[in-house]
Formats: C-alpha cells, structure tokens, sequence
C-alpha cells in the first residue's frame, strides 16, 4: 500500500511539473511576443504562469532556457500541423504532375483553416515576428526543424507539377508567395475583417480564403508550367 502511494504521489508530482512547464512556455510564447526577449522579465513571466519565478530556472536553467523552449514548441507545432497535411501523400518523386497538384491543395485546405482558426497560432506568430526582427538561436530551432524542410517539400510538390528543378530561384519564390498569402490572412487579420466586413473567420470565410489560395497557386503553377514549356520550344 505504501509503495502505491509513493508511486501514485510520483505520478501527480510529474503531472504538476509538466503542467507548470506547458504554462511557462505559453506565457513565455505570449510575453516574448507582446514585450521582446530583453522586455519581458521573468517575475512577469511566473506571474503569467501563476508559479513561482524560481520554477524557470528548475525547468528551464533559466530564462534563455525557456526562450529556446518556446522555440521548440513552435517548431513541434508546426511540424504537427505540416505533417498531418501532408499525411499519406507518397514522396513527390513517385507523384504524377496531377497528383502533386492534388498534394499542394490537400496542404492549403487542412494548413489554413489550423493558421487562420486555432487561437495558439496568433501567440506563435508574435513570438516569431519578434525572432524574425532580431533572429536568436530560437529562430534557428524553427527554422531548421520546420521551416526549411517543409518549404523543401513544397517545391518538391511544386516541382513535381511543373517539371522544374527543386532548387531553381523561381520554384522558392513561388512557394514563399503562396505561402506568404497564407500568412498574411493571419498577420493581417485585422486589415481583413475589416475591409471585407466580416467579424472573424468562420467557416464560411475560412473556405473562400482557401480556394482564393489554392486558385492563386494554381495560376502560378499554370505560368511556371507554360514558361516552360515556351522556353523548351
């Protein structure tokens, strides 16, 4: 009896640790984004949190320690929601031009509605522009885990389809501009609503964003496609 309730005390302890550590990350993901790394203090931090600030350190080694977690929980949630739509495609290489075209759509349709809907997306996004203002090693945990090797996969898919090379200026530019409309739905948001007279992101709106997107993208790939085709000629 004695030994389970020591094992069941270990267990809620563990559970009250990780709890604690998903609180500070979100507020250090909130905070870092409202105030900038050197603005936002870490008695504001634990005070966001509702912990003590001498948990940071025991969880983190300190507040860099927490700036490179939040930076991972990023790259860990985008890598989800980037795997998750691309799920079951088969590598591009193995792809017909019609199929990759398939494959970039299913992207668009399950990516945007995660980006414009879910309310974790916007604290993320404060952090990053912070990062992406003045890059620290966080920037370079998110890039490296998620961004390069899902934008490597996009060209590949947009490759696939046009029969350019992966690694062309052009093919990289054309993702980072439909990836830049996806983004801007969610930076812009404001700008948005208001210009467009809707109160938020429902769902009606949600899926005319999407085949805006998707309309946008198969227009690029169409002229890719056709400058190819013109340059061979």
């Amino acid at each position: 009896m004695a030994a389970r309730t020591t094992r069941q005390a270990t267990t809620t302890s563990e559970q009250g640790g990780d709890a604690t550590r998903q609180s500070l990350i979100e507020a250090g993901l909130r905070l870092f984004g409202l105030k900038g790394y050197e603005g936002a203090s870490i008695r504001d931090i634990a005070g966001e949190a509702r912990t003590n600030i001498a948990s940071i350190g025991y969880h983190f080694g300190g507040k860099d320690g927490l700036r490179r977690a939040c930076a991972e929980h990023v790259a860990a949630t985008i890598r989800g929601i980037a795997s998750a739509a691309l799920a079951g495609a088969p590598p591009p290489a193995e792809l017909t031009p019609q199929q990759a075209r398939e494959s970039l759509h299913d992207f668009i349709s399950r990516a945007v509605p995660f980006i414009l809907r879910e309310k974790r997306v916007k604290m993320m996004m404060h952090f990053m522009l912070r990062e992406m203002a003045a890059p620290s090693v966080a920037f370079d945990i998110v890039y490296a885990g998620v961004m390069e090797p899902t934008h490597k996969r996009l060209c590949a898919l947009w490759a696939a389809v046009t029969g350019e090379d992966a690694q062309d200026e052009a093919v990289r530019l054309g993702v980072f501009g439909v990836i830049g409309q996806v983004f801007y739905f969610r930076f812009g948001q404001e700008i948005v609503l208001r210009r467009m007279e809707w109160k938020d992101y429902g769902e009606r709106e949600v899926a005319m964003i999407v085949a805006d997107v998707i309309a946008a993208l198969d227009g690029a790939l169409d002229r890719h496609d056709a400058g190819k085709t013109r340059g061979g000629q």
